[in-house]
């Protein structure tokens, strides 16, 4: 362990390529570490402590930036949430991480403790099957953006992509499809990790409905229409978001129905029909199996009828 001559200030760009290089972050993970880590930054130049090092970091530093966090107030005067004060921290502690990692002599990472009441557990939202059927019939199919919007619902349903993933497919990934009824696709998930996800025959069948009515160069595979121009590039996140939203009010469908809502819809399901959780870790492409832990509590009601139907004891002489 060496001390760095470098000020803290000086390694953020340091700090964010090793982040993409060597530990595989998505790109919007790395945008949030910057903006995340920037509010550090301005805290550290408004206190004139621009200029300090790593391993002149002390505790009481980070006791005073926590501090800040808890009293700053945005251009509304509402203070910031325990959770996202959170963010701010882990981005710090990322830091710190990065530090020892590169054997810079600095605090541990662990010198910085979340606050407890912050570490709620996350509440997964999705749609019974009834609710996405509805929300699958709402496109127009006759008009050539209701069946784009029909292939892109069902798409989301069939193989629980991210947005960004779904938006990344190339029309060139769907060649010479007249004879399959169903598709295994690799495609680069998050944090670059590769993956295979699987297009029901349903949804193929809505692709390459959809593909049928594309006689363009485009490239992707969801395009953007507007007027009469065949097609205006890739759709962005924001237009997934768009559209989703679109279907869920005509559908009657629960407001919070965004497009990951029809990935925990999917991993739901499966879960419900009896998929082991393991298997559904690699449909998803989780890292880890703990992320895909936050389904299972959607079973415990399921799991406890069952129990008192035909585990109950009933049956047995008093």
């Amino acid at each position: 362990m060496q001390n760095s001559n470098k000020p803290i200030i000086k390694h953020i760009t340091d700090f964010l390529d090793y982040c993409e290089i060597e530990k595989g972050l998505s790109d919007n993970t790395q945008k949030n570490y910057g903006r995340y880590l920037k509010k550090f930054i301005d805290w550290l130049k408004y206190n004139k402590k621009e200029n300090i090092k790593p391993h002149e970091l002390c505790p009481e530093n980070i006791w005073n930036y926590r501090l800040f966090l808890a009293r700053y107030k945005n251009q509304k005067s509402v203070l910031l949430s325990k959770l996202t004060q959170n963010y701010y921290l882990i981005a710090l502690r990322a830091l710190l991480t990065y530090f020892a990692d590169k054997d810079i002599v600095s605090l541990p990472a662990d010198k910085i403790q979340l606050p407890k009441d912050a570490k709620k557990e996350k509440v997964v939202k999705f749609l019974s099957l009834d609710q996405i059927e509805k929300l699958l019939l709402a496109p127009d199919i006759e008009s050539v953006t209701g069946l784009r919007d029909r292939a892109i619902l069902e798409t989301l349903f069939s193989t629980g992509l991210r947005i960004a993933e779904l938006i990344a497919l190339n029309k060139e990934q769907f060649k010479n499809l007249e004879n399959k009824k169903d598709l295994e696709l690799s495609i680069i998930g998050k944090g670059k990790h590769p993956r295979v996800v699987y297009f029901s025959e349903r949804a193929l069948s809505w692709v390459k409905k959809y593909l049928k009515t594309r006689d363009d160069d485009e490239k992707a595979l969801f395009i953007h229409y507007r007027a009469r121009q065949a097609s205006e590039g890739r759709l962005t996140p924001r237009s997934v978001q768009r559209i989703v939203k679109k279907y869920a009010t005509l559908a009657n469908v629960p407001y919070f129905t965004t497009p990951h809502t029809l990935r925990h819809s999917m991993a739901t399901d499966l879960l419900n029909q009896g998929v082991d959780l393991r298997i559904i870790q690699e449909f998803l492409g989780h890292r880890n199996i703990s992320t895909t832990q936050i389904y299972t509590h959607v079973t415990n009601k399921r799991l406890r009828d069952v129990h008192r139907q035909y585990h109950s004891g009933k049956n047995l002489k008093q």
